[in-house]
Parts: C-alpha cells; sequence; structure tokens
C-alpha cells in the first residue's frame, strides 16, 4: 500500500506546527524592521530630491512633513507624510505637483505608501529647507538635523533590548544628508554621531 498512515501524518503536522511557532516571531520581527527601513528610506529620499533640486534650481527647496496630504495638511514633527516643493504647502497638499502653481509641488509621498502606519516619525523640525548651495537655511541651532524612526506599536528598539532596529536620518550643517543606526557605536560607519 502507498500513502501516509494516519499516524504519519499527525507526526508531520506536528512537525510543522513546531517550525511554524518558532518562525513567526522572527517573522514579524523582520516584519518591524522592513517597515522602519521602508519608511526612513522614503523620507531620506525625499531629503535627496529637496537638497539635488534646491542646487538644481539655485532656489529653496524644502521637505515638509506634514500630518496628511489633504487640504487640511499642517506641519508635523511625527509626520509621516511628507512633500517636496518650492514654497511652503500647508493648506494646499493636494495640489497636484507643478512647476507653475503654488506651492510648485515637485513630489508628495503619503505615509500609508512606505508603512508609515506601522512606523513613527520623531523630527526635530517640521520643515528643512535646502537653499541653492544644498544647505539646511536657515542654520539650524543644533550641529544636525534630526529624524528618528521607530516602531509605532511600541516595540523596543535593539540599544533598549528589543527586537526592532530603530533608524535615524541626520543632516549637518553643511548638507551632508544621511541614515544610521542609533543601536551602533559612534565609531562604526553605520552608527550615529
Amino acid at each position: 500500500m502507498r500513502g501516509f498512515s494516519l499516524i504519519e501524518l499527525i507526526v508531520g503536522m506536528a512537525i510543522l506546527g513546531i517550525l511554524m511557532s518558532l518562525g513567526i516571531p522572527a517573522f514579524s520581527d523582520w516584519m518591524r524592521n522592513a517597515r522602519v527601513r521602508t519608511t526612513a528610506e522614503s523620507v531620506l529620499n525625499g531629503l535627496q530630491l529637496a537638497r539635488a533640486e534646491a542646487v538644481r534650481r539655485n532656489t529653496t527647496v524644502g521637505l515638509y512633513l506634514v500630518d496628511t496630504t489633504t487640504s487640511a495638511c499642517a506641519l508635523s514633527t511625527a509626520g509621516p507624510n511628507w512633500i517636496v516643493s518650492v514654497d511652503s504647502p500647508v493648506g494646499q497638499c493636494d495640489v497636484a505637483p507643478s512647476d507653475t502653481l503654488a506651492p510648485r509641488i515637485i513630489q508628495l509621498r503619503g505615509g500609508t505608501e512606505s508603512g508609515g502606519a506601522a512606523t513613527t516619525v520623531a523630527a526635530g523640525q517640521a520643515a528643512i529647507v535646502f537653499n541653492g548651495l544644498g544647505r539646511p537655511t536657515p542654520l539650524p541651532d543644533v550641529v544636525l538635523i534630526t529624524i528618528s524612526f521607530t516602531d509605532a506599536a511600541g516595540a523596543a528598539c535593539v540599544d533598549a533590548g528589543g527586537a526592532v532596529r530603530c533608524l535615524r536620518a541626520e543632516i549637518s550643517v553643511g548638507g551632508q544628508i544621511r541614515m544610521c543606526d542609533p543601536a551602533l557605536t559612534a565609531g562604526d560607519a553605520q552608527g550615529c554621531i
């Protein structure tokens, strides 16, 4: 006779269940880390776009963190939506990207596009404006402008004994933009200053 006996099937299902129970926590941590990284990379790309457009146009261009992408938008240090535009988009976030129509939006991203609903954004300031030389303007009072990205569900970061790899974007007064990991030591190339 060919096939499986009932006992073999039950043993196989038990082994599969054990393997799945071991793998699901690791998978959920991986998903949290992927969402945090995706949101951080999205904002980092927006910062790089704003800086590049400021240099290309030889004018001020900013990345604005906003609470929503509707006409009722306001600046928010908790994002997770962002808009790159020549003028402040406050109250006009629903305007289509255009070089002539105020606020002259270049690009916008909703937080849900990049996993932002599952990620907490905490910025030192809601608007980061670059001048024609690619430097933040006005010059910040601090050495670095920072934007931190953590898990919205409250999972602890690796440096606090948790499993989520929290990230931070740093913008220097010279305009250098980088993403770093606060859990790594300062001597590590991927660590924060």
